[in-house]
Formats: C-alpha cells, structure tokens, sequence
C-alpha cells in the first residue's frame, strides 16, 4: 500500500510535490480508510482534479518513469519475466522542468509504501545521464545511501553490501545488487521491493489505452487469467452485465490463426462477446459473437480495468490511473470508486485524474480524498489536498470547485472570446 509519493523537477513539476495517502482525522466516511495501525491510516481512493495542461498526468507520468526507470536497468531480465509480461515496454524519457532561465538537469524520485508488514523508503536523483543520489530504508532503518559513487550503508547490512561498492554513474546501485548479490541477501534486502512493483503497482496512462483500445481492441488487456480461469472469468462477466451493456458473457476458444511476423499458423485462444438475438417481440431466440473490435471503446476500457480491480481487491495493490473517466458513463466511474471505497475492500488502493465533477461531492469522497493539481504563470504545478484548504464538511464541494473557491480551474474570459470572434 502506498504512504507517499515524491516527485521533484520533473516535466511541470519543477518544486518538490508529494501525494500523500495517509488519511485524516476526519470521520466521514469510515470505510474510504484502510487502518493499518495506531499510528497509520492510509486513504483507499485519491481523485485528482485540474484544468487541462495543469500536471495531473504528468504526476501519473512521474509514477510511471519512477517505475520504468528502475526496471530498464535491470540485467537480470529472465528473473523479472513476470514484469515484463504485465507491464507494456514503454519508455517514458527524463524531462526536467524547462521553463527557468536557470536549468536543473537533475530530477528526484522518492516513493514509500508497506508490503508484506514492512516500511520501504527508496529513492534516487538523477540526470539524462547519471545517479547523482539514492537511498533505501526498510522499517526506517538505513540499507544504504548513495551520492555520486560513494556508498555508505546501516549496520544491519554493512557485511551483506560491502563488497559491492563498485558501481558506474549511469546505472542505479539496486540494479548492482539485483544482479550480484546472492539469491538469500537479494531476497532479504530487495525481495519485497521487487515484488510490490510487479504484483501491487499499476500505473495505466492515457497513451496506453489509445495504444490497446484503439489500435489493438484490447487486446493487450486481456489477461492470461481472463482466458484459462473459468471462475475468475464469471466474476468479470457478471461486472459486465451489471454495466447494461449488451453482453451476456464471453467466450474463449482455441484457433488457428496466421502469425503476422513469421507468416506461420498457430494455435491461439480468442476472446469474444456474447449478444443475445432478439425477436420482433423482444423474445431470445438465438446468440451471437462479437470480436472484441464491435465492442464500444468504453466497455473495452471497462474490461481492461474491471480485470485488475478484480485482482487487487482480492490481493491489494496500487491502481494509478489517468483520465479514468474517458469514455466512460460517470457511473461507471462512480462504480469503479465505489469498489474501492467499500468495506470489502481491505488492501488496495486507486488514484486516479479526472474532469468528472459529478463525482465531486460529500456524499462520494472526504475531504483529504480530493487532490488539486494546478499550474502558476510561470508554468510550475503544485498540488493540495481539499483537506488543506480547510473546507467545511458540508461544503458543496463541485459548485464551489467550479467558481474558482479552490483554484485549478482553467481562466479565460468568455465575453473577450466572444467580442473577438464578433469584431474579427
């Protein structure tokens, strides 16, 4: 589960901004909080709002470099298949803020979260071209830190890391011991890291679903599980009938068909929808299937997420997701919150931008759920939390959101835009 989130001269985040999940003392809303502790209460849903070009899916971009970055160094790849067949190979390229006279080159990562009862703190500052810094800590305690290519480590580790200290500027020392440290002191120190990053943490950008849904029909997101497991694939069915959107079930069967790349036939199992076929007076009379490329963007997009909530309801996990909204009915949003939100829900979390004010009320979210991202003149983004603007509880959070109350709202002038058009 996710604490925090830092992100620092990145893209239009040129300052330091931290989304932080660890919930309030409010009492609104009991279930929307996971009580990990006495001391930590962790939010399970965080809506972004903002105008366009403010930073929201920059900050889902930062989470999904953070990501990337960390992975693309790795040598051992065999070792992570499991990442490498659950996350698209996309490579997102560092972009510190540019829009200063005086240019910083170096941008900072930094991101806390516990899995399997334990604290993990890591981070790194980095240029184009080389680790400037980076640190690890589990349960607050140091496993090392670095700053250019010198290394020092906490007690408990001095003898497992010491003689690893060699390492090039370029490549992050958690690669160096991901790839020569044997598999006991690997599993103790970065075990739990790499398995919350490849089971817990999801980051679905904008570029992705245009990428599956438009040009592949979703394909992409369909999941091994969807295909070979009957059982889980009755719970996303019966989502989709829940959603009234014509489908009555799917089916999978195995087909031949031709490899585009090597020109040769293979066996391979294909997912479809079922229709019902209906009378002139609105009887059953047959079924029909649909390929994936019928069904709306929409539902394809529905069932790309509803596979993992799906999952990590039942597992935990991280569900980042930019422009949640996009094409889809604001219930259906409003269904995917409501998920999460609920008290069957115990481990797993959602961030999430969007433009849906219909979302934006007391009824759905507490006050510490909304999160601002908004963009100064001089193009640098900020966020804040709805919880730190002091609002009242009862406050209608949409209206007020709309009359600039809250800020991060675009601001332009309709009558000059007007008279314009009129005089030109």
């Amino acid at each position: 589960m996710l604490l925090m989130f830092k992100v620092k001269n990145y893209t239009s985040f040129k300052n330091e901004s931290i989304l932080d999940m660890r919930a309030t003392s409010y009492v609104q809303h009991p279930t929307h909080v996971i009580h990990v502790n006495d001391k930590i209460n962790l939010l399970k849903a965080t809506a972004l709002y903002g105008a366009n070009a403010s930073g929201k899916s920059n900050l889902i971009s930062a989470m999904f470099f953070f990501e990337q970055y960390i992975f693309s160094q790795f040598i051992n790849k065999k070792e992570n298949e499991d990442f490498a067949s659950n996350k698209m190979d996309m490579k997102i390229k560092l972009e510190p803020f540019e829009l200063s006279n005086d240019i910083n080159n170096a941008s900072e990562f930094d991101i806390i979260f516990l899995h399997n009862n334990k604290q993990i703190q890591y981070g790194f500052e980095c240029t184009s071209k080389e680790v400037l810094n980076e640190w690890l800590f589990i349960d607050d305690k140091k496993v090392f830190e670095r700053a250019g290519k010198k290394l020092s480590f906490g007690n408990k580790y001095q003898k497992m890391l010491e003689d690893y200290k060699k390492l090039p500027a370029e490549r992050l020392y958690i690669a160096v011991l991901e790839y020569f440290l044997d598999e006991e002191p690997k599993k103790m120190i970065l075990g739990d890291f790499l398995s919350f990053f490849i089971q817990k943490y999801n980051v679905f950008t904008e570029i992705f679903f245009e990428i599956t849904v438009k040009g592949l029909a979703g394909m992409v997101g369909i999941s091994k599980k969807l295909v070979n497991n009957k059982s889980y694939r009755k719970k996303v069915e019966q989502y989709l009938r829940l959603i009234d959107v014509g489908i009555k079930r799917l089916d999978v069967q195995t087909e031949t068909i031709l490899d585009e790349h090597t020109g040769k036939k293979k066996k391979e199992k294909i997912v479809r929808t079922v229709h019902d076929i209906y009378d002139e007076d609105g009887n059953i009379v047959g079924e029909k299937l649909f390929d994936l490329q019928q069904e709306s963007t929409g539902t394809l997009r529905f069932l790309a997420y509803i596979q993992n909530i799906i999952e990590m309801i039942s597992k935990g996990g991280v569900f980042i997701v930019d422009e949640m909204s996009a094409r889809l009915h604001p219930l259906l949003t409003k269904l995917i919150v409501d998920i999460f939100c609920s008290s069957q829900n115990k481990k797993a979390q959602l961030i999430f931008t969007t433009h849906d004010i219909s979302l934006l009320n007391k009824e759905q979210f507490r006050r510490d759920e909304v999160v601002f991202i908004d963009k100064n003149e001089r193009g640098e983004s900020s966020l804040y939390a709805l919880s730190d603007l002091k609002v009242r509880e009862d406050a209608t959070f949409n209206k007020d959101y709309l009359q600039g109350k809250y800020g991060a709202i675009p601001i332009f002038n309709y009558d000059d835009i007007m008279d314009g058009e009129l005089n030109g």
